[in-house]
């Protein structure tokens, strides 16, 4: 991606996070400069993965296979005294797909906390880390127990919500006609460095071409 394009896409969620009066923390504001006065939040934010995320998965096409994150909290794997949780606020885009994973530590909720519907796709994982094509999936909304044929969606609403057992191959997508969707996810430790395993595609960071100046940094560029 262009760095004007992860530019548009901050400006663009914050206005949208605006829009429900999410609020971010301080340092969400930082310039690059600003940020060279941290360096010890600098480096917190970028051991502990937080701040902002802009990806298309290397593919180039944005508007049909990308995300829009900021972390807001997250612990590290296995490190004692860390906390065992993490928290994200994401936009997803009409018919914009966050493709097919899975987690191997991790659990979560995902949270539709504005705008407009998102469309969850399920599969359970075979023993051998195939998508199972045969058996149901069963996942809970808000509490409530759905049984799914394999490869079943959920539509969730503003307000609606899906927990995420490990190892639930999911991906999701911004319901068509219903507009942008403010997505939020409360999970265990959420490490995007080890704990994605993708289907068809192999990165899960956006290579960046410098045609302009960062408005803020990306998490994994701080404290460099």
């Amino acid at each position: 991606m262009r760095r004007s394009e992860i530019n548009a896409c901050i400006n663009h969620a914050k206005e949208l996070y605006n829009s429900i009066s999410f609020r971010l923390p301080e340092w969400a504001h930082f310039s690059p400069e600003e940020w060279d006065k941290q360096p010890d939040l600098a480096k917190w934010c970028n051991t502990h993965q937080m701040g902002w995320d802009v990806t298309d998965y290397g593919e180039g096409r944005f508007a049909e296979r990308g995300l829009i994150l900021f972390c807001l909290r997250n612990g590290i794997l296995r490190q004692p005294g860390e906390v065992p949780y993490a928290e994200k606020i994401m936009i997803v885009g009409e018919n914009q797909e966050c493709p097919w994973h899975y987690h191997k530590v991790k659990m979560e909720d995902i949270i539709v906390r504005g705008g407009g519907n998102l469309v969850v796709e399920l599969y359970n994982l075979t023993t051998d880390g195939e998508m199972d094509k045969e058996s149901d999936v069963h996942v809970r909304t808000d509490g409530k127990l759905n049984i799914l044929p394999a490869g079943g969606k959920v539509v969730l609403e503003p307000g609606q919500s899906v927990t995420l057992p490990r190892t639930m191959v999911h991906r999701f997508y911004g319901e068509e006609g219903k507009g942008d969707v403010i997505v939020g996810e409360v999970s265990q430790v959420n490490d995007d460095l080890a704990d994605n395993y993708f289907f068809d595609t192999d990165a899960r960071f956006t290579q960046i071409t410098e045609d302009e100046a960062p408005i803020h940094p990306l998490w994994n560029e701080l404290g460099k």
